[in-house]
């Protein structure tokens, strides 16, 4: 640094010859006394050793010299003051370098030291040179220590000791030494003075290895240019880019000491770019477990492959993203791409597609689509020379061959390329998509992919995407997804908020707006709590879509404390090849408890919790409803669960271990229970007294089991004597098989209250 040289400051004081008018006998200030016309001083056009100077008698005890002009002091700067002298005759003195201190409006700052140190002159005729460094800062060599008060200086000399002396003094010099203390003043070193050229052609790996290693806790500074790096770099130092660096995709720009999005951002000028090698150093050091955007909100032109980015097939340490926000720019690289392709499907191999032609353009995450394939099933890898490709889930009426359609939405961050990510997670990070774009595709397969507090804001199809079991044990917290098809009716709406395939997934404390579903949901052990999904529109009497659809019939799924808003839970079978029952579970092991389920201006037949068998035989063997708020806005509905019989009925003498009960209701005609406890009365003498548990049984179940009956006070016959008997039952009676038969010995009256099933429980 040299304000004389980079803002043109003028620093020296004007020579001797050029007149004495300005430098004074006293503190340089305006009005002191000067030494023109002064009888001690007087200029020397030609000394041996000087050429012109000033020769000076002294006749003070301490004989001052001032520069009246004002020698500016700027922030960050350091002058050193330089004079030559020499003693010509009479007693020896002693010579240092003095100055005033000046603030702003003229104010002297007191309370500095104003001189150097001085040196004793013992011999006529030798030039000595006195010198003192000036500047803010208390650093090693600096005499004059001044602070930021000080502004300005008028500059010159003390000579000191006995009267009578003649000295002459060559011209002050007045030099800025601050690039003296940069080293310690700014703590950085430059690639540029280690031999980097920043052409963005040469290579300035070297220069750039080399100030690293110089700079032992220093800053490296990459000063302004462009500099190519033709193999991986690791900073070990702090860096701070002034230039910006090229490198090629397979090449790792490593930033140890600050390791986040910004310093990328630096370092490569591109947002999008800077994200992809900050993810690319994340997953290739052991450094950093995490990458923060800061707070910083990028652009996104294209998918994010982060498979091509990082270079890897697997991954299993933590590694994670935070802080920031994606921005999807709209263009033609987010446009779905549509294939058609014949395939054969059997049975017999699940799982897998065979035969397809045209399978070298079907990129794997693809969407397929045909007859008799359920919701949300996808290419989870493919065999381009068999021609076999092998699916997310299994057809359940597919046998044979087809036509299938596979569509491939565009997500922003892809990872689909790799065969498993394992313990990745992101958080306090939105994907604001534009309706442009899809927002996170997973891995086929991994486990632990947590997503924390992050925001899924227009979704073009899709805001999550399992193509595989890259979901297990998935982590889905405090997100919101907000839909870009608000203005659509239920029914017409195409995007999704997330799918999963995998076991032990967890969606807490979500919240989903407007979307076709919230959550389609293959696998068992999932925990959905606490999240807010609503997916109304403005149609009277419109339709409704499932927010829940869970597709295994032993879900060994909770949904608990949930606000299910204008949408259902749909409990289906959908991606089981085989779908009629064949000595499985069936459908097993739900728990809906604790939610609030409300729907405005829906039809009548509108419903909450829907079973929807796709083959015929099967029974619920586990299914707890408890503790809900059912709630109907603006009508009113018939009940709140029902069976979908669009492929198969179900087995009602196979019922078991149902309890719904303690569920509140409100604009519902029939409220639910099971157990359900039955007061009848029986007004005329009969021995076959016939209780009904229409409508109230769940799904309008058959009266399968008794587990409770007593007298309501006295049981009479036709004479009206009291009768002591024990009646015996008869069950799933009538032609729905929802009564019970209440049979006595006699014809008699009375009341009773039951309490009867439409399961076995176990």
């Amino acid at each position: 640094m040299n304000k004389v040289v980079t803002d043109g400051v003028l620093l020296m004081p004007p020579k001797f010859a050029a007149g004495l008018g300005v430098w004074s006998s006293q503190d340089g200030t305006p009005g002191s006394d000067t030494y023109a016309n002064n009888l001690n001083a007087a200029i020397v056009p030609a000394d041996s050793d000087f050429g012109g100077c000033l020769e000076l008698v002294k006749t003070e005890p301490v004989q001052a010299l001032r520069y009246m002009g004002e020698t500016p002091l700027l922030p960050e700067c350091y002058l050193q003051v330089r004079v030559k002298v020499k003693a010509v005759s009479g007693p020896f003195p002693a010579v240092r370098i003095a100055a005033w201190a000046g603030g702003i409006g003229g104010a002297h700052v007191t309370g500095v030291l104003e001189y150097g140190p001085a040196i004793a002159l013992d011999t006529y005729g030798e030039v000595v040179e006195v010198s003192a460094i000036i500047g803010p800062g208390n650093r090693g060599g600096v005499d004059m220590v001044w602070g930021a008060q000080a502004t300005y200086a008028h500059i010159g000399l003390d000579i000191l000791g006995t009267t009578g002396g003649v000295v002459r003094i060559d011209d002050v010099i007045v030099e800025d030494i601050t690039a003296v203390f940069m080293r310690n003043m700014l703590a950085s070193v430059d690639v540029r003075d280690f031999g980097a050229v920043g052409d963005g052609v040469s290579d300035d790996l070297a220069a750039f290895e080399a100030a690293d290693a110089a700079a032992e806790g220093r800053t490296v500074i990459v000063s302004k240019g462009t500099y190519f790096l033709g193999d991986n770099m690791t900073f070990e130092s702090r860096v701070r880019f002034e230039g910006t660096v090229t490198l090629d995709d397979a090449h790792v720009l490593a930033l140890t000491k600050n390791f986040d999005l910004p310093a990328y951002i630096d370092a490569f000028g591109n947002e999008e770019q800077a994200f992809k090698k900050a993810l690319q150093a994340l997953f290739d050091s052991s450094d950093h477990e995490s990458l923060d955007m800061d707070g910083r909100r990028i652009r996104i032109d294209t998918p994010i492959d982060v498979h091509s980015v990082i270079g890897r097939d697997r991954y299993s340490t933590r590694r994670h993203i935070h802080n920031g926000q994606f921005d999807v720019s709209p263009g033609a690289a987010w446009d779905t791409e549509v294939f058609s392709a014949q395939g054969t499907y059997s049975n017999s191999n699940s799982f897998k597609l065979t035969g397809v032609t045209n399978i070298a353009s079907i990129p794997v995450g693809s969407l397929v689509e045909g007859n008799g394939v359920g919701r949300e099933v996808y290419v989870r890898s493919k065999n381009v020379a068999a021609q076999e490709l092998t699916l997310s889930q299994r057809p359940f009426d597919a046998e044979g061959t087809q036509n299938y359609t596979f569509r491939r939405f565009k997500y922003v961050l892809d990872f689909s390329g790799m065969e498993d990510l394992d313990r990745f997670s992101i958080k306090d990070v939105e994907f604001r998509l534009q309706g442009e774009a899809s927002g996170i595709l997973l891995a086929p397969t991994g486990l632990i992919f947590s997503v924390e507090n992050c925001f899924f804001t227009g979704p073009k199809d899709r805001g999550i995407t399992s193509p595989g079991e890259g979901c297990q044990g998935l982590h889905v917290d405090r997100c919101q997804f907000l839909s870009d098809e608000n203005s659509v009716p239920a029914q017409d709406r195409v995007s999704i908020a997330m799918n999963a395939n995998g076991n032990d997934i967890k969606l807490r404390n979500n919240r989903v707006v407007r979307f076709k579903h919230f959550a389609i949901i293959a696998g068992s052990g999932s925990i959905i709590t606490g999240n807010h999904f609503f997916q109304g529109d403005g149609v009277s009497n419109g339709l409704r879509l499932a927010g829940i659809v869970l597709t295994g019939t032993n879900c060994r799924a909770t949904v608990d404390g949930n606000y299910i808003d204008n949408c259902f839970i749909e409990w289906s079978n959908e991606h089981d090849d085989e779908p009629e029952f064949n000595s499985e579970f069936s459908f097993s092991q739900l728990n809906i408890s604790n939610n609030i389920f409300l729907a405005s201006h829906v039809a009548p037949w509108f419903s909450y919790i829907i079973l929807k068998p796709h083959g015929a035989g099967h029974f619920i063997n586990g299914l707890n409803v408890q503790g809900n708020f059912f709630r109907i806005i603006g009508g009113t509905i018939e009940r709140v669960e029902r069976i979908d019989t669009s492929f198969a009925d179900t087995n009602f003498s196979r019922m078991r271990n149902i309890t719904w009960r303690d569920n509140m209701y409100n604009a519902v005609d029939v409220a639910t229970v099971n157990p359900l406890i039955s007061t009848h009365s029986q007004e005329t003498e009969s021995d076959k007294w016939i209780v009904s548990g229409s409508p109230q049984l769940p799904f309008g179940g058959w009266a399968r089991k008794v587990e409770a009956l007593v007298a309501e006070g006295p049981i009479r016959n036709a004479v009206n004597v009291k009768r002591y008997e024990m009646p015996y039952v008869d069950l799933a009676q009538g032609a729905d098989n929802d009564t019970i038969h209440v049979n006595w010995s006699q014809p008699v009256r009375g009341d009773i209250v039951i309490s009867m099933r439409m399961d076995t429980p176990l």
